[in-house]
């Protein structure tokens, strides 16, 4: 038999193994070599993180229930985690891709995230969470796709568009690193990306030629979905198409209200769906713009991302000035006032047959409070720090999780304060001790002068409030107690507080951050501790059989475990090995039991 027709049969036989253990949930692979190369977005050679030689990466698409399986092969010469912002990872932190979940993918190393998209919908995305490499890319989009029994809340779109908006700096992530690291701050970013290309030459004097920009092409009389995320570093975006509407549709899982706007902010690590319908008389390209909110405009101009909308029947290039962001940059009261406009669909259903709105978080009881103040960096020890209620976090050696269940003591604090701290701020590995099932209010206070963004893994939390000055028990009059959108990033503006309630029924440890990532490299985040008191596989997965170990436990990691993999990719067989490793989760066998480990 010829080699071909044997690998195609045995792929058969593994698939329909397979499908014997997981019924209906079909599987999802995708292989990542995650590699630095050369590119040069805003005309300036650099170094960039690209997967699979492509910056940015590719989008996941998968459908509700799927079981995604990503092999990593990390080429880069420092550790890597990736982590799904936004995906619930229900039951497994262990796949949340964080330094207090999972110990880094040393260079050269191998390794296999596996995990079920279950019960969400929506646009997310996906990104390097260690050692600033955002900075450099290894993001891209992540569309999870209602299943075809599951109705959507608008026709079916005739495409769908993913856009990666995002600022950017010509120095690479090592360099921004070093820049932090002697306490400095990074300063003005050198342009903005869209789809990771630099702006189109609408402007002679602020754009050089020569520059690649991003082209979407569309047909007359359409409708698209545009899912539009932006994954830069610190940088509030304001999104807009020029002569066209965008129709609110989705974010971050949550099917909104829809309502049409011109433009919209988008802050650091959110992630909106516009319906966009292609309406116009096509005279022109149009342009699309991302631009950078609540700066200077004429000192921030040149930091804008441009690129072209263009019909099958359009008759000329775009021209003229690019269309203008909303006038504010000293009263943010317009974005509020858009923020608060954005409102759960609470009649639409979800990944599930049952109505979003049949979870009336408004009638539920809180059982837990925390106030969670950040201020302008200060210096502990000798350095330059962010902080939380005055803790800025230390990463444990030890990732939390694994602290947990190898009952590693001493590794963390399950101490983390409900009000920040009246003395001298502090750096501590200090963690939340949420309650299961408990309903947890949380006030994120910003109290310094730019804008904040904050997200929380293995949820999607109600944001039912926001205002400026300071939050107090009297706030609470002024709650969105009905239809407040739920998703996973929140802004907060600059001397203002934005409530959030999340039901923590998902057991695991949950990483609560800033997405500006000069702050979260400096400190600004926690994680909550959601623990069942009845142990048992239904509420939280075991441990994977491919975990990696670190800090305390380094001396239980096995080489072989890795350079297996890596023998196995090297003759091209790498996916028999993830198909296998697949059957062992889901079959409860391990590849021990196959005497291939």
């Amino acid at each position: 038999m010829a080699l071909g027709s044997l690998l195609t049969l045995v792929v058969i036989h593994i698939c329909l193994f397979v499908s014997l253990c997981f019924a209906a949930d079909p599987y999802v692979f995708h292989d990542f070599e995650v590699s630095y190369i050369t590119a040069s977005p805003l005309g300036v050679p650099q170094q960039v993180i690209a997967i699979n030689g492509k910056f940015p990466g590719p989008t996941i698409n998968v459908t509700t229930n799927n079981n995604v399986v990503v092999n990593v092969r990390n080429k880069l010469d420092e550790s890597l985690l990736i982590t799904w912002a936004g995906v619930q990872q229900r039951r497994s932190s262990w796949q949340d891709g964080v330094l207090g979940t999972n110990c880094p993918i040393p260079p050269k190393w191998n390794w296999t995230y596996n995990f079920q998209v279950k019960d969400q919908i929506g646009s997310f995305f996906y990104f390097p969470s260690l050692h600033f490499q955002r900075a450099s890319g290894g993001f891209g989009g992540f569309t999870i796709n209602n299943r075809a029994i599951i109705p959507i809340p608008f026709d079916t779109p005739d495409g769908d568009i993913t856009i990666l908006i995002g600022d950017w700096y010509t120095r690479n992530h090592t360099a921004l690193r070093k820049t932090l690291d002697a306490g400095n701050d990074l300063g003005m970013p050198d342009g903005v990306l869209i789809n990771g290309k630099g702006p189109y030459r609408y402007n002679d004097t602020l754009v050089p030629d020569g520059i690649d920009f991003e082209m979407i092409d569309v047909h007359p009389g359409k409708t698209y979905r545009v899912r539009v995320h932006n994954v830069g570093i610190s940088t509030s975006l304001n999104f807009r198409i020029q002569g066209h509407n965008l129709l609110l549709a989705e974010t971050e899982g949550s099917y909104t209200v829809q309502q049409n706007y011109t433009s919209l902010d988008i802050h650091v690590g959110q992630s909106y769906s516009f319906l966009l319908t292609t309406d116009q008389n096509a005279s022109t390209d149009y342009y699309i713009v991302a631009s950078a909110r609540f700066v200077n405009e004429s000192i921030w101009k040149r930091v804008t991302g441009v690129g072209i909308l263009r019909y099958s029947n359009s008759k000329g290039k775009a021209r003229g000035p690019i269309p203008e962001a909303p006038n504010d940059e000293f009263d943010k009261t317009f974005s509020m006032n858009q923020a608060r406009s954005i409102r759960w669909n609470v009649s639409a259903s979800g990944a599930r047959p049952n109505p979003q709105g049949s979870f009336r978080y408004g009638s539920i009881n809180v059982t837990e409070l925390y106030v969670l103040k950040n201020k302008p960096p200060v210096m502990i020890n000798g350095k330059r720090r962010a902080t939380l209620n005055g803790i800025s976090f230390a990463n444990p050696a030890t990732p939390i999780r694994l602290a947990d269940w190898y009952k590693v003591k001493g590794a963390y604090k399950l101490d983390f304060p409900t009000r920040p701290l009246t003395g001298p701020p502090r750096l501590e590995t200090s963690v939340i001790n949420g309650t299961y099932r408990g309903f947890m209010e949380i006030i994120l206070q910003n109290n310094e002068t730019k804008m904040q963004t904050y997200h929380l893994d293995g949820y999607a939390f109600f944001v039912v409030g926001m205002d400026y000055g300071e939050w107090s028990e009297n706030s609470r009059g002024t709650y969105n107690k009905w239809d407040g959108i739920a998703r996973a990033t929140a802004q907060v503006y600059p001397g203002a507080w934005t409530a959030i309630l999340v039901s923590l029924d998902n057991v695991g440890v949950w990483n609560l951050r800033t997405e500006n990532l000069d702050s979260w490299y400096l400190g600004q985040e926690t994680y909550i501790k959601v623990v069942n008191p009845e142990a048992t596989n239904k509420t939280e997965l075991p441990i994977p059989d491919n975990a990696l170990f670190c800090g305390a436990l380094s001396k239980l990691q096995k080489p072989e475990d890795i350079s297996l993999a890596t023998s196995i990719i090297g003759n091209g067989s790498n996916f028999f090995l993830t198909l296998l490793m697949v059957i062992s989760a889901a079959c409860k066998f391990s590849l021990v039991d196959m005497n291939l480990q």
